[in-house]
């Protein structure tokens, strides 16, 4: 449970730390954040607390997709009418936090007040943003046992493409979502991007059977495949048994920011559905229990900071849990006691699940 705690905090934390109140999310230099940072004092120095270090709307969106999977649903239908309920209200929470436009865009698309239709929502061109795989992470908690993948699979694919109705969106949602349970798990971090790989044509399997906006998907379904591909094989990680990825020991704030916008589709790093889970998954890799070296490279770089410092924060959390992470990040954090409560309901909800089948 309190490693469930912690991966919401610290999806939080990372979160704040790369938005800084939207001054770092514009940034386009890792080394100027770093040199900024360092202008304070440090990461040790800083103490989060809502007025300077808010979350961004990406963690509120993570909230409250985990406040509807902790909901008492009686079918997926329900979970996600309840979904589209909690998505359309959030708008409101939103206001203030500048909100990316597509999450906006595509919550106007809901339809709250239609049983049979509510989370149906027409193909996005502009639906390949970071947003979907920003708020999946809790789909992998609620459903980590390997025996639940089918519906993580599902869950994780509704609940993307509900607001990026785009298969780069909403592909990584599944990334995130397979990743958090693959931690849970206790999976090598060195096998998960190819196991994502192995996973992807269940969820092309899923969008036939739902029979919604195929012929858009297949021109655009390579896309996400490929970059992780060619991630793999740049990393050293495409073949069974090679486990540690292949770094350059010049890996610092500039070469960072070039290997990110590489990998990248326009040049902002971690701005799209495939890279910002990537970018995350990188930086654990690299990083392994080191949380500094991990806000080095998930959260202080010259690109979506807040969204793959979201997906890392929280998977640090599920791997490592709080202990090697300083309190003063933490104690004060904006919202801090609801992400707690959330990361606790969601471990009662996958436990009950699974005493219930035995």
């Amino acid at each position: 449970m309190e490693k469930f705690k912690a991966g919401m905090v610290l999806g939080g934390v990372g979160d704040a730390l790369g938005f800084r109140k939207g001054r770092w999310e514009s940034c386009t230099s890792g080394r100027k954040i770093q040199e900024e940072l360092e202008s304070l004092g440090g990461l040790g120095a800083l103490k989060l607390d809502p007025d300077q270090w808010p979350l961004s709307d990406a963690t509120l969106m993570h909230m409250t997709t985990a406040q509807a999977l902790i909901t008492d649903y009686w079918s997926l239908e329900d979970l996600y009418r309840e979904l589209v309920r909690l998505y359309v209200g959030a708008m409101v929470s939103l206001q203030g936090r500048t909100p990316d436009p597509t999450t906006v865009e595509g919550c106007v698309h809901l339809k709250p007040h239609n049983v049979l239709l509510a989370w149906h929502t027409p193909f996005n061109e502009k639906g390949s943003g970071f947003g979907a795989a920003a708020k999946a992470m809790c789909v992998g908690m609620r459903y980590w046992q390997p025996e639940r993948l089918e519906n993580l699979v599902e869950v994780s694919i509704e609940t993307g493409r509900m607001i990026h109705n785009h298969p780069t969106g909403f592909l990584g949602s599944l990334a995130t979502a397979l990743f958090a349970s693959f931690a849970i798990q206790g999976k090598p971090l060195g096998t998960w991007g190819r196991e994502l790989l192995k996973v992807i044509p269940r969820a092309e399997e899923y969008c036939r059977k739902t029979i919604r906006h195929m012929a858009e998907y297949q021109e655009n379904w390579f896309y996400f495949e490929a970059k992780w591909q060619f991630y793999l094989e740049e990393r050293g990680l495409e073949k069974e048994g090679q486990n540690k990825p292949l770094v350059d020991n010049r890996y610092d704030a500039d070469e960072t920011d070039k290997t990110y916008k590489r990998w990248s589709s326009e040049g902002r790093a971690g701005r799209r559905g495939h890279d910002a889970p990537m970018i995350a998954y990188d930086a654990l890799l690299i990083a392994g229990s080191d949380w500094a070296q991990l806000c080095r490279r998930a959260m202080f770089h010259g690109g979506a900071g807040e969204a793959t410092g979201l997906i890392a924060g929280c998977l640090f959390g599920l791997l490592y849990g709080l202990n090697q992470v300083p309190s003063s990040l933490y104690q004060d954090l904006d919202k801090r006691e609801r992400l707690e409560q959330l990361g606790e309901a969601l471990y009662k909800a996958a436990s009950a699940e699974k005493s219930i089948d035995k």
